[in-house]
């Protein structure tokens, strides 16, 4: 075959090939046997290794890589990959639509409904029509660099077709189906090798493997969900989810769209039963919000997005005896009480234990000693008490009562109004909750002492070394020499890991200091807003609320601990042995917004909303999260959430167009 005739050939199989796998993965219509598709890509292989130079780089012999991978490499996501709410019951899914349709100022608003998958969560990148880069999930903010396994996934496209976006980001699900998971396991018991417990932890474990020629052996297939790119590209989730399809993309068939609620439970109550007939596990049924600029109002909570939710499928659930109640404390003085359980097999483990919450969902429960209950795990993972057998209930059962002192310091419980837990007040003197402190302290997202464990800051605390956070700074080896089998290289790394958190940053000590509803993402907004623990203590609460995200309760809560003089004490030991209680300088490009407060709503042509609240802060202003009568201007962007329009009218609020903003900062 001469040169010219093996380059159209090599073309042309190249694409037959990539259209008969979009064919057999995607459309579930294969036009040809796998017998003639492997003749075919077998022809494609020969050609490519005579003719190496016409081997094009979407190839369907690529979805298996040649190239060993050493380690998987991690990259930060272009933007984080966060979880989403969950809900068990359907009148917990109104109460989510009713929230969604008052902030939107709504009566009714559309949802796409999409089966959730229990795969692994995957991010994929198309630069120019191709794959470039395929990332897991990690952490939410960076994961695995493992475009290489990803490629092997044959329902993937390498290459697009159609009128695509130049970039974007796509997300989705990465899983096994239980024929794949059957015959993988039916291969194992043959090769006399233990078999797999299922098809998720397998497809998690196939994308770790170091050689893609292995991985190109397990039957793994993927499913996209998220569209991510020009913001102006499309209105709505559910046309950016057909558009991906025309482009080739594997798009669930079985997502749908539903005009108001009452439509989505329609689809739950149909998928409850035919999501078995699929062939591939499912939990749940992800609920979002149709329109984008709905979604842009909606926004974000600290850790969720407020316009999508997960709904729970019911779990296996099995019955067994409730033995006793005991009571935990956690470090905030939060008394959780937990059913001790008659061990029953829930799968494929054995559960001796749930957790009651709170007296209001003891009390819901009507749960006694010596009932018998009904017991999931909820999402499949935690163990949790959904009912009583009651005509199993003997007559002879008395009610449960909540304890009113502490269990481990007998202190008298407090219960503030509107809230459902009890709390211990004696938060210096009781232990559990000290513990609990000097736990969080050390904790990774926090100081980071990694040398330091949980084991350890019990020991300490019992030989009376370390009672407060600040004592971890006063240790000496000769301090750690009296504890039992201590060595000296345990001491010096232990020594040398406290003196190294004194390097972390601002946020990562206010959050490690453990103010009751700070965490890791409130800590980083409060310490870019005010950016010394010293103007934090001195906020006041309209200072406070005025910060994206702070809401009253967390508010109220910095409130109360900057008023406890014990605090303040604390933090000037904090402070006198060398911790970070200030954040570095930030960069100011002037103070033309210096004391206005600006809201940002909508979508923009020229920069996206966290690209404009940088600009906020860079010259001067603060951003804010609602409109109030202390806010300055409303840049309003398209299709703003008419609640916030209607409020900034009434308040009379002015309005900025993207190009009146930009021209007010570089005035």
């Amino acid at each position: 075959m001469e040169s010219t005739e093996a380059q159209v050939r090599i073309a042309q199989l190249t694409k037959d090939l990539n259209h008969h796998n979009y064919l057999y993965y995607v459309k579930a219509e294969p036009q040809i046997s796998d017998k003639d598709f492997d003749v075919l890509l077998d022809e494609l292989k020969s050609l490519e290794d005579r003719f190496p130079e016409f081997k094009l780089p979407d190839s369907p012999t690529e979805h298996v890589g040649s190239d060993l991978t050493d380690d998987f490499p991690t990259v930060k996501h272009e933007r984080p990959m966060l979880s989403l709410g969950n809900t068990y019951n359907q009148e917990e899914l109104r109460d989510f639509d009713q929230r969604v349709c008052k902030s939107l100022g709504l009566e009714s608003v559309a949802y796409v409904c999409e089966l959730k998958i229990d795969g692994l969560a995957i991010s994929i990148k198309y630069e120019n029509g191709s794959l470039s880069r395929a990332v897991t999930r990690g952490d939410g903010i960076q994961g695995d660099l493992v475009t290489n396994n990803v490629k092997t996934i044959r329902s993937l496209p390498l290459s697009l077709t159609g009128d695509y976006p130049k970039e974007f980001e796509i997300r989705g699900e990465i899983f096994m189906h239980r024929k794949g998971f059957d015959r993988l396991n039916e291969q194992r018991a043959n090769a006399e090798l233990p078999l797999y417990a299922n098809p998720r932890n397998v497809a998690s474990g196939s994308l770790k493997i170091k050689d893609p020629k292995e991985v190109q052996k397990r039957p793994l297939d993927v499913l996209l969900y998220q569209f991510y790119g020009d913001d102006n590209l499309f209105s709505n989730h559910w046309d950016s989810l057909e558009s991906a399809k025309s482009w080739g993309l594997p798009v669930p068939n079985t997502s749908r769209l539903c005009n108001g609620i009452d439509e989505v439970f329609a689809y739950l109550t149909e998928w409850e039963e035919k999501r078995k007939t699929l062939g591939f596990d499912t939990d749940g049924v992800v609920i979002k919000v149709n329109s984008k600029a709905y979604q842009s109002e909606l926004g974000f909570t600290a850790k969720v997005p407020r316009w999508a939710i997960a709904y729970k499928f019911a779990t296996e659930a099995a019955k067994t005896k409730l033995l006793g109640i005991t009571y935990q404390v956690g470090r905030t003085g939060a008394i959780t009480p937990v059913a001790e359980l008659e061990p029953v097999a829930l799968l494929g483990t054995t559960v001796k234990r749930a957790s009651l919450h709170n007296s209001n969902e003891m009390k819901r429960l009507d749960v006694r000693v010596g009932d018998m209950v009904n017991v999931e795990k909820g999402g499949e993972i935690i163990p949790k008490i959904t009912g009583v057998v009651l005509e199993q209930r003997s007559s002879e059962i008395p009610e449960e009562t909540f304890i009113t002192h502490c269990p481990e310091c007998d202190s008298p419980l407090i219960r503030k109004e509107g809230e459902a837990q009890h709390y211990c007040p004696n938060s210096e003197n009781c232990p559990p909750q000290i513990i609990g402190k000097l736990e969080h302290f050390i904790a990774r997202k926090a100081m980071d002492i990694d040398s330091i464990g949980s084991e350890l800051c019990e020991t300490l605390y019992e030989s009376g070394l370390v009672r407060s956070v600040a004592d971890f700074y006063d240790l000496t080896a000769e301090d750690l020499r009296t504890i039992d089998r201590m060595g000296e290289k345990s001491i010096q790394n232990i020594l040398n890991g406290i003196q190294e958190s004194k390097s972390q940053p601002f946020e990562r000590v206010l959050f490690a200091l453990g103010i009751r509803y700070v965490g890791e993402t409130v800590a980083k907004k409060l310490s870019k807003a005010f950016n010394s623990i010293e103007n934090l203590s001195k906020a006041s609460l309209e200072e406070l609320i005025g910060v994206d995200e702070i809401g009253e309760r967390i508010a109220e809560s910095i409130l109360r601990y900057f008023a406890d003089e014990d605090h303040i004490l604390l933090i000037e030991r904090l402070k006198s042995v060398g911790l970070n209680l200030e954040s570095e300088a930030s960069v100011s490009l002037g103070q033309q917004l210096a004391g206005r407060t600006i809201v940002i709503s909508g979508v923009f042509e020229k920069h996206s909303r966290d690209e404009l609240k940088a600009l906020v802060e860079a010259h001067g202003g603060k951003n804010g999260s609602g409109v109030t009568s202390k806010t300055s201007y409303l840049l309003a962007g398209d299709g703003i959430g008419p609640s916030k329009l209607s409020k900034a009218e009434k308040l009379g609020i002015p309005l900025l167009s993207e190009d009146d903003f930009i021209a007010l900062i570089e005035s």
